[in-house]
């Protein structure tokens, strides 16, 4: 579970209800049905305009990464790695063949049944390759998704204003009436702006992050068996593969060590 998504989440919007109250404001005043229906209906239609709804459902599944990140652990599959290292070195990497149904990632396994094939390392890597800009030029459409609403929601806010305030105009012969619509029609404004700022944007980048993460995950996998196919002892290859791994606990000046170490290992 992400626990900063959640707070995140939690306190943007204790903190804007807070200030409204400490200003005198209530939760009931910014609370218009109305001015939602006009805006994340809006938004939605021009979203589901701009993009296939293939990408729309699947940018909607993708809204699960943002509290659970991937079921896969850099680290154990670094770790696993190293063993199949360990193993093809000892046994030949025709003796992988027997690890293939554990291994649940189907990108490493597919590189792996390459591997065991006898496919040479070149071939493996520009098969596996493609592979993975394919697919990541199909995951950065989802980001683009919210994205697109994010910059949507603030105009189409505008517009809901902009209808409160024509229906204000019907009662300009009652002061206290004026009054009370022109706050109610700027309600949608400030839902427009807080769907785009608090919601959309900040989901679009973390999906971003993510999609980042993944990517590294699965470059380092197969560079992991690229060194498998060539021989490289697993000792340098876990130091070569730990760079594709982030660590905010780890000193930036310890990460340029390993790098270092990585690229002689390599030379």
């Amino acid at each position: 579970m992400d626990i900063a998504s959640i707070a995140g989440i939690a306190l943007a919007i204790i903190g804007i209800l807070a200030g409204m109250v400490i200003e005198g404001g209530n939760i009931g005043q910014i609370t218009q049905p109305t001015a939602a229906m006009i805006v994340f209906g809006g938004t939605l239609g021009a979203v589901m305009l701009q993009f296939p709804l293939s990408i729309i459902l699947s940018a909607i599944k993708a809204l699960i990464k943002i509290f659970i990140p991937g079921k896969h652990s850099g680290e154990a599959t670094l770790k696993q790695l190293v063993e199949f290292a360990q193993k093809a070195r000892k046994t030949g990497i025709v003796s992988l063949d027997a690890d293939l149904p554990t291994v649940q990632d189907p990108f490493l396994k597919q590189a792996l049944m390459l591997a065991v094939d006898g496919t040479e390392p070149s071939e493996v890597r520009k098969i596996m390759q493609l592979e993975l800009e394919n697919k990541s030029e199909i995951e950065e459409k989802i980001p683009s998704v919210f994205e697109a609403a994010g910059g949507y929601s603030p105009t189409i806010g505008i517009i809901g204003a902009v209808l409160g305030l024509i229906q204000v105009m019907k009662n300009l012969d009652n002061i206290d009436e004026v009054g009370r619509g022109i706050a109610t029609a700027f309600v949608a404004t400030i839902y427009g702006v807080a769907f785009a700022n608090l919601i959309c944007l900040p989901i679009a980048g973390k999906l971003k992050f993510r999609h980042r993460e993944e990517t590294m995950l699965k470059e380092m996998m197969l560079e992991g068996v690229i060194s498998i196919l060539e021989g490289m002892n697993p000792r340098m290859m876990e130091t070569k593969l730990r760079t594709f791994l982030f660590d905010a606990k780890t000193p930036a000046g310890e990460r340029r060590r390993t790098d270092t170490v990585s690229r002689e290992a390599t030379a």
